[in-house]
């Protein structure tokens, strides 16, 4: 029977995978609140990691400071070697609250940071375009967020983070504020567009199931402060019908063995 593969307080994963970001020593405080202390990670190229744990073990505070939106208290980051100061055009944002530009159309959202970038109107709707016939909103190029639905304007948002070809996209529970049934669409999404975007991307989400379905690695990370406890890598063959998927034993029982050991921590 398949196992998921699991690793204890790692340091780094196997010298063999190629890694595109470094998270070593990290630690950060907010006050007097320990939000996270000494980080170890390594991120492999074009895989998608999730960051899952309990609420308030730092997962945002993770994506943050690999994002260079907020700075560590001890640590450094890298990106292909170099070090993390500041936002970068190697990484892209997806925000929770979906951050979109309310007097701007979902063209001009999605090709707003190839705007600030110096690129030519015409260049920039074109790849604006593409991106969102990507995430299925061909069509709603002149819509408006509020004449878009919740999970639209997340789809939006995706497009933007796709547009500027960003090599990490750094995506902040996503699907949070989304129906199920959208959910499940942006899920399945979201593993097809791994597979052919050949983007890495690091997830933060509070769902087990989620993390399991779609994740190629799983950081769990430790109550507050949050610390690395589990590197789980679930061995789930995600081809053919997506709903196969959750009825798969070995997908149960990974959900199963992932809730164990956090049930401890939820009151």
């Amino acid at each position: 029977m398949r196992t998921a593969v699991l690793r204890k307080e790692p340091s780094t994963i196997p010298a063999a995978v190629d890694t595109i970001v470094g998270v070593r020593g990290i630690s950060k405080n907010y006050g007097n609140v320990e939000a996270l202390r000494g980080i170890d990670l390594d991120f492999p190229r074009g895989k998608l990691t999730s960051l899952l744990g309990p609420s308030g073990c730092g997962k945002t505070t993770l994506l943050k400071i690999i994002a260079g939106l907020i700075e560590a208290d001890a640590g450094t980051v890298t990106i292909d070697g170099k070090v993390v100061r500041a936002p970068g055009p190697e990484r892209a944002f997806v925000f929770q609250d979906f951050a979109l530009m309310p007097w701007a159309t979902a063209l001009r959202n999605v090709a707003f940071g190839l705007e600030l970038r110096g690129r030519a109107r015409t260049e920039r709707e074109e790849i604006a375009r593409h991106y969102l016939s990507e995430v299925g909103l061909a069509g709603f190029e002149d819509k408006y967020p509020h004449e878009l639905s919740g999970g639209m304007r997340q789809r939006v948002g995706l497009a933007r983070a796709l547009s500027v070809d960003a090599d990490v996209l750094l995506l902040d529970e996503p699907f949070s504020a989304v129906d199920e049934q959208n959910r499940r669409k942006f899920q399945e999404d979201l593993i097809r567009l791994r597979a052919t975007q050949n983007k890495t991307f690091i997830f933060v989400t509070h769902s087990i199931e989620e993390a399991v379905y779609i994740s190629d690695r799983i950081v769990l990370l430790s109550p507050r402060p949050g610390r690395v406890s589990q590197i789980i890598e679930p061995d789930i063959d995600r081809s053919g019908d997506p709903e196969r998927i959750h009825r798969d034993k070995h997908y149960l029982d990974t959900v199963d063995e992932i809730w164990q050991g956090l049930r401890q921590y939820v009151e």
